[in-house]
């Protein structure tokens, strides 16, 4: 068993074990899932204002006590749990978007141009994350596996790789749901029709 599969069956077996109650592991899975957690996090905060207050640190510890605090768990897997991680940290940072905003009194979503990694490239403040947040909401009731790509490949920084494996699709899958979603995205974002 190589080195990689050791530690993902370890993951999976320590989730397994937090869902069935016990406190011990939910120490060890910090332990486990800190560094790549804290990787996810760091992706996030690069796509932000630069004068955000939220640290990736506090993003990863914010987002882990979400994770863990919020009711029954029922993470299948290793790639369930960082799906689900990726989820919650974007929540954290819309509600931190949202808190800020509301600090400002009236402050406007912005709007937002998309390239290839749907990164704004107009500006950088609260309300284009707030923006973004209800275009993906939308497309997740429109089409729930093409939103979860923009996740895991913008908001978790996946390559197409990584997103294939962990949703179980080809490549060719993602690069096409990929490709799409921006584009609807896009529409969404800027009001123009596709």
């Amino acid at each position: 068993m190589s080195a990689h599969m050791a530690i993902e069956g370890n993951i999976t077996q320590l989730l397994a074990n937090v869902r069935d109650g016990d406190r011990d592991s939910q120490k060890r899975l910090m332990e486990a899932v800190y560094e790549e957690l804290h990787r996810l996090a760091t992706g996030y905060m690069r796509r932000e204002r630069p004068d955000h207050t939220l640290q990736a640190s506090a993003l990863v510890n914010e987002a882990y006590v979400r994770l863990i605090g919020n009711g029954p768990l029922s993470w299948e897997s290793r790639a369930h749990f960082f799906v689900t991680a990726a989820q919650t940290m974007r929540r954290v940072l819309i509600d931190h978007a949202r808190r800020h905003l509301a600090e400002k009194r009236g402050g406007a979503g912005l709007r937002i141009e998309l390239n290839e990694n749907i990164v704004a490239v107009a500006d950088t403040g609260s309300g284009r994350m707030l923006d973004l947040d209800r275009a993906l909401t939308r497309l997740a009731e429109l089409d729930p596996r093409q939103a979860k790509v923009v996740e895991l490949r913008f908001f978790a920084g996946l390559t197409v790789e990584q997103t294939a494996e962990v949703l179980s699709i080809s490549e060719k899958t993602v690069k096409r749901d990929w490709a799409v979603a921006r584009a609807w995205l896009e529409g969404e974002i800027t009001g123009s029709a596709l």
